[in-house]
């Protein structure tokens, strides 16, 4: 029982971590129809830029406050960064081939990824705040106060992302958009002030899964977004590419399931377990748990 339930806690946090992400893959996808291959790397920036920002403050004690206000800085930050790597990479290729603009997100990828290696060095940097390892014992595991604060942010933020999608004017034109985007254009809807704003989104919540990772894990690594954005694709796709409660699903689910496949097979075997099973998802359900099949208009 106490190995089950470490298992669920250490896969809560994790899959909270590939949630995030995906929710910016699936939204981005879902508006313009673009596998954004960047946005791992937008989680890594914001791991430096959190990293960075609390190096500032940490001669001055980075108490919880300052965690806090770092993490919606960095947020904001990262988030004005995905608005213009839209603007200036994906924006004048809108009506180009797919394959084009696909060839786009990875170039822009290499960018942020050797751009990082210029700006913080190839090694690795450790985290200038050492989280609390306190907590409670549940059933023969610890649970960390970390862990749940970890997890309770990240559930704060998909709900806060749940109720803009659905509660506000913003988020009916991101839906509408993504149903038809001529129509919204003839309707007046300013088509690519909506996509950026979904780009900032998706680029926040990616920055701040960056900097509670590097808070977590305690160091950050310029390579870092490449692995887990593949993984954050991978959720996307097992919750449903397109669905933002699917993203949501899809990424604990995922991480779950490979905190098993580490616990069972060993950790040098989790990247295994994580891409096996985009391989079953892609080969027996194509639209994911909660996707939905669409038809494409000629």
């Amino acid at each position: 029982m106490d190995i089950l339930v470490q298992t669920l806690a250490d896969g809560l946090v994790i899959g909270a971590f590939y949630s995030l992400i995906a929710l910016g893959y699936t939204m981005v996808f879902g508006i313009i129809k673009l596998l954004n291959f960047a946005h791992g790397d937008l989680y890594m920036l914001g791991a430096f830029v959190g990293y960075s920002l609390l190096s500032m403050i940490s001669g001055s004690g980075a108490g919880l406050m300052g965690i806090i206000v770092v993490l919606l800085l960095t947020m904001v930050i990262v988030g004005a960064i995905g608005m213009g790597i839209e603007r200036v990479a994906y924006r004048p290729l809108l009506l180009a081939p797919r394959l084009s603009i696909l060839i786009t997100a990875l170039g822009v990828s290499l960018f942020l990824e050797n751009g990082s290696m210029i700006a913080w060095g190839a090694q690795y940097q450790v985290y200038p705040v050492q989280l609390s390892h306190d907590g409670w014992n549940v059933l023969g595991a610890q649970i960390t106060y970390t862990q749940m604060g970890l997890v309770l942010i990240s559930a704060l933020l998909m709900l806060g992302l749940h109720l803009f999608i659905s509660r506000t004017l913003y988020g009916k034109a991101m839906r509408a958009i993504a149903h038809d985007q001529t129509a919204c254009h003839l309707m007046g809807i300013n088509v690519h002030k909506v996509i950026g704003l979904t780009f900032f989104i998706g680029a926040s919540l990616a920055a701040g899964a960056g900097t509670m990772a590097g808070a977590y894990y305690g160091t950050v690594n310029f390579m870092m977004g490449f692995i887990i954005g593949l993984k954050a694709f991978t959720a996307a796709v097992l919750g449903g590419i397109g669905s933002i409660p699917g993203a949501m699903l899809g990424g604990l689910l995922l991480g779950m399931m490979e905190t098993a496949g580490t616990f069972v097979f060993g950790g040098s075997w989790k990247d295994v377990v994580a891409f096996s099973l985009l391989i079953l998802i892609l080969v027996l359900k194509p639209t994911g748990i909660m996707g939905e099949k669409v038809t494409e208009r000629m």
